[in-house]
């Protein structure tokens, strides 16, 4: 393997009159988990699918292990697209020991697959009921299981958390760490941006087809600031807005950017003055969830 699993050279592509990507490049180191990020329409899904030649691209170069796609590649890519797809009158244990023995596992490591999985994300009691008769969430495990039963170098996932809940989320969350501690590459696009900052290694921010942040994660924030101060709050919400900084809310927690020359002291003064009761505070880099809201307004 080379040193990158995926690398995208100046990659544009065009459905009629829209320019969709627009000379994209970026690369994906082997074994580390990448983030490619963005919101609804913004060029992720055109990319991925045109890495896996499922669309043609304009012009650029895709590679995957230093060669284009093909279809001798299937046995080491495991592929999570964003519109799921099972075959609805199929037992989830035949949907899974079918698609390991398709990637070229025997039998035997088929079926001995096919039943761990079930076991590890709870649906052993369901691997006879057929898909029509699974809840959402539960299609969703089994089509990941379909991405991961023959133990991929490359995972491709698109929009991995569309559509989870809290627990379902988490599980993902831990199945991809899991595997990345044993070296898989994990390239996985998201607008869901929290769960970037905890897993990935390097990440990708694209808007309207155009790149707009790239590299390892902590050194894109390190970007925006160092003084940013993180407080979990209860009682009265707190202003968004003052003289002294700016601010995104999300639930109970508050991510604060002191405007220029502003103590941290003076907008904790302000804050404990209306009303609001501290938790717990920190002061840390800008978040990439600010970041993205950011580079999303401008």
């Amino acid at each position: 393997m080379g040193k990158y699993s995926i690398e995208i050279e100046n990659f544009s592509k065009s459905f009629g009159n829209l320019l969709a990507v627009d000379n994209l490049s970026f690369k994906v180191n082997d074994g580390e988990v990448f983030a490619f990020l963005g919101a609804n329409g913004s060029g992720k899904t055109t990319t991925i699918r045109c890495l896996l030649k499922i669309y043609q691209k304009d012009k650029g170069r895709l590679t995957i292990n230093n060669e284009e796609f093909s279809e001798k590649l299937n046995n080491k890519i495991g592929y999570l697209p964003e519109e799921r797809g099972l075959y609805k009158g199929v037992s989830v244990y035949e949907i899974l020991e079918y698609t390991a023995k398709l990637r070229g596992l025997s039998s035997d490591i088929a079926r001995r697959k096919s039943n761990e999985y079930l076991e590890y994300v709870g649906m052993i009691e369901h691997k006879n009921k057929k898909v029509s008769q699974l809840s959402s969430g539960m299609q969703q495990k089994v089509q990941l299981g379909t991405a991961l039963i023959h133990n991929p170098e490359i995972l491709i996932l698109d929009e991995p958390f569309k559509g989870l809940d809290p627990v379902n989320r988490q599980l993902f969350i831990d199945i991809f760490v899991e595997r990345a501690k044993k070296g898989t590459t994990i390239l996985y696009s998201t607008h869901v941006i929290d769960e970037a900052q905890k897993m990935a290694d390097s990440l990708l921010i694209i808007k309207d087809g155009k790149r707009l942040e790239y590299g390892k994660v902590n050194d894109v924030r390190k970007k925006y600031g160092s003084d940013n101060i993180i407080i979990e709050f209860d009682g009265k919400i707190p202003d968004k807005e003052t003289k002294l900084y700016s601010s995104v809310i999300t639930n109970k927690k508050i991510e604060i950017t002191p405007n220029k020359g502003i103590k941290t002291e003076e907008i904790l003064t302000q804050i404990i003055k209306n009303g609001t009761k501290i938790l717990k505070m920190e002061l840390d880099y800008p978040s990439l969830n600010q970041i993205f809201i950011n580079l999303m307004k401008d």
